[in-house]
């Protein structure tokens, strides 16, 4: 079995605004692969549509649980794991069922909620060695938990 290698990239949006966590899988940013697979299917709107996510504008709870897809239940049954572009999650989410079993974590079934009819179905699946998937959640969990301005997420 192929395993995707993930990483979660986190900054600052803007000059020192909110911190911004944008998956990164086989080393290139989330938002870069879906753009390119919206824009080759000829979705439209397509390209520079989805951002990180802003765990201050949102709280998804402990990031170590939301990208194990352990978020909210008020958000259905997928999780998002980009958001728009203008910072808000809900504006133009890019949605994901995220199954985490003791050896693997799937990322699989995206959506974009707003366009029902878009068919992701060759986007993905994107699956991870658990043991690496738990690594870079506690990087990620570290970063948030140190961030410079003494936000928590």
């Amino acid at each position: 079995m192929i395993s995707n290698e993930i990483g979660f990239n986190c900054h600052h949006r803007g000059d020192g605004g909110p911190l911004v966590v944008v998956p990164h899988i086989d080393r290139t940013p989330l938002t870069e692969l879906i753009d390119g697979f919206e824009i080759a299917a000829g979705m439209q709107p397509a390209g520079d549509a989805y951002g990180g996510l802003i765990p201050e504008f949102f709280r998804f709870g402990p990031m170590q649980e939301h990208f194990l897809g352990r978020s909210t239940s008020a958000m259905g049954p997928k999780t998002p794991v980009l958001g728009c572009e203008c910072g808000e999650w809900g504006c133009w989410p890019l949605m994901a069922r995220i199954t985490a079993t003791a050896d693997l974590v799937v990322w699989d079934a995206f959506e974009q909620p707003h366009r029902k009819t878009r068919d992701y179905v060759a986007f993905g699946p994107f699956q991870f060695d658990r043991h690496r998937y738990d690594d870079a959640l506690r990087a990620l969990s570290a970063v948030i938990g140190s961030d410079a301005d003494g936000r928590r997420a």
